[in-house]
């Protein structure tokens, strides 16, 4: 089975602290599906004030995190992808479906399945779980791109 520890996605993802949005990869096949843990945590720092009286991962960041395990999958699919001289962008998310509150201490099961990639764009159907339950649904689509000089 292939994994992917916290280092080698900090290798592949040019997030970071308080960016960095996946905590490892259980399980993946390139070229066509990974599953990821993001672990919620309580000193997260989006959680002072979304929202005090009942602290919720914002939506956008569980997109957020969606969209990093599909980067690390295409990163995974072609291993040439990443380079210095590019980035891989968030070019558009369609059919998000926001079905339950996600809270410090559940931990987030991404899934991600590519769909097509054609030259430089890529497809990917996702869904993210807590405890078996669909938190968050959607397509994401990301492209990879040349850094401006």
């Amino acid at each position: 089975m292939n994994t992917i520890d916290i280092h080698e996605i900090q290798r592949l993802l040019p997030h970071r602290y308080p960016f960095l949005l996946i905590d490892r990869v259980i399980e993946y096949t390139p070229g066509e599906k990974l599953i990821g843990i993001k672990n919620v945590t309580f000193n997260e720092p989006h959680f002072t004030g979304h929202f005090p009286q009942r602290v919720i991962m914002p939506g956008v960041l569980i997109l957020e995190s969606m969209a990093q395990a599909t980067g690390l999958l295409a990163f995974k699919t072609v291993a040439d992808l990443r380079s210095d001289n590019s980035l891989y962008y968030l070019a558009g998310i369609d059919n998000a479906r926001f079905k339950k509150p996600v809270e410090p201490g559940d931990q987030l099961q991404l899934e991600v399945t590519l769909i097509k990639n054609k030259r430089n764009l890529w497809k990917f159907s996702c869904v993210a779980t807590v405890d078996g339950e669909v938190a968050v649904s959607a397509d994401i689509m990301c492209v990879d791109q040349e850094m401006p000089k």
